[in-house]
């Protein structure tokens, strides 16, 4: 299933973020710890190449520790800072002041051999829809500065907000790119919720998934859904399991697919599926899907028999 969102008002925040980059010392870009390296916005890496960057690998509490860890190190070697995050804990960005210390250190210097002895520096929030900017930026500064939510695109415009006086944030609206080169990078930025539900398959992306945790994580269906699944290992079997289980019945005792298709998203993201990842770092030798292939379709149709 190829998958694509790039709304025209994405294109106008880009020419702004692109513009106010010129006015900011530091890039903090916000990641999804489940897909780090699909909710990396490839652009960011052009318009952003002179400044400091930090990666914070955001909703670590939902994702494999594991591959969190491998993501980090790997972040870490091509030059970034990087902390694991839960923007919702504020706990857990008690490092984040030092790693700005640091990764702005040379600013500051260069600074303060002007004469400027309190120099402010300036950090521009960046990262695609719904990766939790703005959960980030109220939880870090301890109040609600900026607008939330659980779908992508409540960030419509550049705001620029006082943390303290030697540090301003500029948020900035969640964008994605004109092109997923990999369609992979499309299925996980949906699962996500990152990509508008209306304009997806949902049962296909679903289908995708259990295929996925089947393969990845066989224990998380079973200890959702009950141990009538253990054991099955073909992803449509598992679908009409679940959906009957969930009481997920059409008028003639077909399975909803749709409306299981939704329980069954809702209950990923939501992290009762427990904690996965769906990628590993390019290039990782882990046995763990990295390109297009495998993606909707099976030897046994797809998830609602077309």
């Amino acid at each position: 299933m190829q998958i694509q969102w790039y709304p025209g008002h994405m294109a106008k925040a880009k020419r702004n973020i692109r513009e106010d980059l010129k006015l900011v010392d530091l890039v903090i870009e916000i990641l999804d710890c489940r897909c780090p390296e699909s909710s990396r916005n490839p652009d960011i890496d052009n318009f952003a190449k002179d400044k400091a960057r930090i990666m914070l690998l955001n909703k670590a509490d939902l994702a494999d520790r594991t591959v969190t860890k491998k993501f980090s190190d790997y972040f870490s070697q091509k030059g970034f800072y990087t902390l694991e995050i839960d923007a919702r804990n504020k706990g857990s960005l008690k490092k984040l002041n030092a790693l700005i210390d640091t990764a702005c250190q040379p600013i500051v210097e260069k600074n303060l051999k002007k004469g400027i002895q309190t120099p402010v520096i300036r950090a521009m929030v960046l990262g695609i829809p719904n990766v939790g900017k703005s959960t980030f930026i109220n939880s870090y500064i301890g109040k609600a500065m900026a607008k939330t939510g659980n779908k992508p695109g409540v960030t419509r415009g550049n705001q620029w907000i006082k943390v303290n006086k030697k540090l301003q944030l500029l948020d900035t609206p969640g964008i994605t790119w004109p092109k997923f080169e990999r369609e992979i990078v499309g299925m996980n930025l949906a699962l996500i919720g990152s990509i508008n539900d209306q304009i997806l398959n949902i049962d296909e992306l679903v289908f995708y998934l259990i295929k996925y945790l089947t393969r990845y994580y066989p224990k998380s269906l079973p200890e959702r859904y009950g141990d009538t699944i253990l054991g099955m290992e073909e992803a449509l079997p598992i679908f009409d399991a679940i959906g009957k289980k969930r009481g997920c019945i059409m008028k003639g005792g077909n399975v909803d697919y749709t409306k299981t298709a939704k329980i069954i998203l809702d209950d990923f993201r939501s992290g009762r599926l427990g904690t996965i990842t769906l990628e590993h770092p390019i290039g990782s030798t882990d046995d763990a899907p990295n390109d297009s292939e495998d993606t909707t379709e099976s030897k046994e149709g797809k998830a609602c028999g077309n």
